[in-house]
């Protein structure tokens, strides 16, 4: 219990250090060793706890129930008083619907708040610890510099970097809190501290004050929205049930409990991005590029999609789940097809986390062991390759001062050592033997066994996603004009993080089946009491996958010594070395690559007003299902 204490704790004690440490230097050294003991106490909590069943943990005082609730009253007055300032009069009037709430189960629960089993610890539980502990530690890390590089690009900017970390190391805190807990209050209550913190990230200071604010409120209304589900789900359970711990939700009758399980999983579809509600995830863009990072890849949208998963029984063979699969559907199906037109990279990353978030909820809906066990790996594959994706996006658009793919063309020799992490990350999302791939995989198989219809979104979504990330490969391996090189002042707590994300996405390949073996198929074994694991047959498939793909990134790195890179071979008008070449009447012209954008037949706006309507329609459907 210690060591999960320390997890939460500990990065609240840095949060407060950092925001009194004025000198950069030694703020940088702080937030390198916290990271680092973060990390560690992640990996410790999966050393010690790995081959033990599900412990819970009951605090034997009041006092962190008590210091609770006078934070939410204070958390609540805070948000109450920005919607009233900024006329965002909706987030007022929906802190103050769960303050009441809040309020009523407070009072109630604290008079036997040190007999409640507070925390505890599962295998999925470790899972998201290890994600939280090292992807957000090395996203802290790779901050140091790349907001030290942001306020001297922007000097007109108020530097804030110390309540920008203060944010992150809360962040961290509360995501610890949030999947740790099997107290349904305290699950709450981290839940809401991660929604403000998203707020501060968010609306940090950037080039358009006024788009950053716009953004910041929202994500902070359509995230309270899910909030008051959340509090009216407890309110609910609490009333029949005489208890708030999760635990207990799961021994109740099913039919019984569909209406809270439906509110949290509403607040889950809402905390994901899901359809109707991805605009928040999109507007998080605006925000400094380890913000993106933090929200899309590792901790925030993987809170939705874990308290998703934390019903898996309940959901499995109901109307319910039918109903969240469908939107998780119809939520991967239409971001992959609105990625396709994009040329922001920023953009494409961000739909892509929108689609694979959906692929996730479309797993939870169906409930199947086979179903949570490709959730569970597009969980893994998707926090680590995603963060390396943004991390290297933020490199790129500081030394080419845009992200737009198109100007990412011959970054091959220009940035080859970046260039070659960024193939790794696309690999990741959509080649095999990549998990994300195999996932989708194991999806389809799932599909066919649950409702061969189903099958629409995996094939289609899937190819659209082939067609976006292909067409931003390819501008990555153009070989045209002068090499140089602009990888230059790139330090070392940027290629650090860059290094280790990279290095686990291959190994994570390379180590698929003890990943299945080791994390992925205890978690299936503890809820389903039965398993799933590949086969002797699949393991050799993708060893041999492995080798070839990685021959073609592996051979970059000989560029100017044993490897020539060459122009490209113009039918004998070549006018001299690069692109240039010779047109009718001796005219020299440079060659130009451009990737294909069809934004006439998949326009953003269409699609999206299509897929959130459809969407809905099925949340609607999916709360009269549950109702009745």
């Amino acid at each position: 219990m210690y060591l999960i204490i320390f997890l939460i704790v500990f990065p609240v004690f840095i949060a407060i250090v950092l925001l009194s440490v004025k000198n950069d230097r030694i703020k940088s050294c702080i937030i390198q060793a916290a990271a680092l003991l973060i990390s560690l106490g992640a990996v410790m909590l999966f050393v010690l706890s790995y081959h033990h069943d599900i412990q819970y943990y009951t605090i034997r005082t009041s006092i962190p129930d008590k210091a609770m609730f006078v934070f939410e009253l204070l958390l609540a007055a805070y948000m109450f008083y920005l919607g009233l300032r900024f006329k965002k009069y909706r987030v007022s009037i929906l802190i103050s619907a769960q303050a009441l709430i809040m309020i009523f189960l407070r009072s109630s629960v604290l008079k036997r708040a040190s007999l409640i089993d507070s925390l505890f610890i599962d295998k999925l539980t470790i899972i998201m610890s290890l994600i939280i502990g090292l992807v957000g530690s090395l996203i802290a890390v790779y901050s140091i510099a790349y907001m030290r590089d942001y306020h001297a690009l922007y000097k007109g900017l108020k530097d804030n970097r110390r309540f920008y970390f203060f944010v992150i190391f809360i962040f961290l805190s509360a995501m610890f809190g949030l999947v740790l807990s099997n107290s349904l209050l305290w699950i709450y209550f981290f839940w809401e501290i991660t929604t403000l913190s998203s707020f501060f990230l968010i609306g940090y200071s950037n080039i358009n004050a006024r788009e950053a604010r716009r953004n910041a409120f929202r994500a902070l209304e359509v995230n309270l929205l899910g909030g008051l589900a959340f509090a009216l789900a407890i309110f609910y359970f609490y009333s029949r049930a005489g208890t708030i711990e999760m635990d207990d939700l799961f021994t109740m009758k099913k039919a019984a409990m569909m209406l809270p399980v439906a509110l949290i999983c509403f607040a889950g579809l809402i905390k994901s991005a899901q359809l109707p509600f991805s605009s928040w995830l999109l507007g998080a863009m605006a925000a400094p590029t380890p913000v993106s990072a933090l929200l899309h890849s590792s901790t925030m949208v993987k809170a939705g999609v874990y308290i998703i998963l934390r019903f898996v029984l309940m959901l499995q063979s109901s109307q319910l789940g039918f109903f969240i699969s469908l939107i998780g559907g119809f939520t991967f199906l239409t971001a992959s097809f609105i990625a396709i037109p994009q040329s922001d990279s920023k953009k494409v990353l961000a739909y892509s986390t929108i689609a694979n978030l959906g692929l996730i909820a479309l797993c939870a809906g169906i409930g199947t062991c086979e179903a949570v066990w490709a959730a569970a790996l597009l969980i893994i594959f998707h926090a680590i390759t995603k963060s390396l994706l943004f991390l290297c996006v933020g490199v790129i658009q500081d030394k080419l001062n845009s992200r737009d793919i198109e100007d990412m063309s011959g970054l091959i020799v220009t940035m080859p050592k970046i260039s070659i992490m960024v193939q790794v990350g696309i690999a990741g999302m959509f080649l095999a033997p990549f998990g994300m791939l195999i996932s989708k995989w194991a999806v389809l198989r799932v599909m066919v066994d649950y409702n061969p219809v189903f099958s629409i979104f995996i094939v289609f979504g899937s190819a659209a996603m082939i067609f976006f990330w292909v067409k931003w490969l390819g501008m990555l391996i153009v070989v045209k004009g002068e090499p140089q090189n602009m990888e230059k002042g790139i330090g070392s707590v940027i290629w650090g993080p860059l290094f280790i994300l990279t290095a686990l996405t291959i190994a994570s390949v390379a180590f698929l089946p003890v990943i299945s073996k080791v994390l992925i198929e205890p978690i299936i074994l503890e809820i389903y009491g039965q398993t799933v694991d590949i086969s002797h047959s699949n393991i050799i498939i993708m060893f041999t996958m492995m080798g070839l793909i990685m021959l073609f990134p592996l051979a970059f790195l000989g560029h100017g010594r044993w490897v020539k890179v060459v122009g490209p071979y113009l039918g004998g008008a070549n006018a001299g070395e690069g692109g240039a070449f010779y047109a009718s009447l001796g005219q020299v012209k440079n060659m130009e690559m451009k990737s294909y954008y069809p934004e006439k037949y998949f326009s953003e706006t269409v699609l999206f007003r299509i897929g959130a309507a459809i969407a809905l329609v099925l949340i609607l459907a999916m709360f009269a299902v549950a109702a009745l």
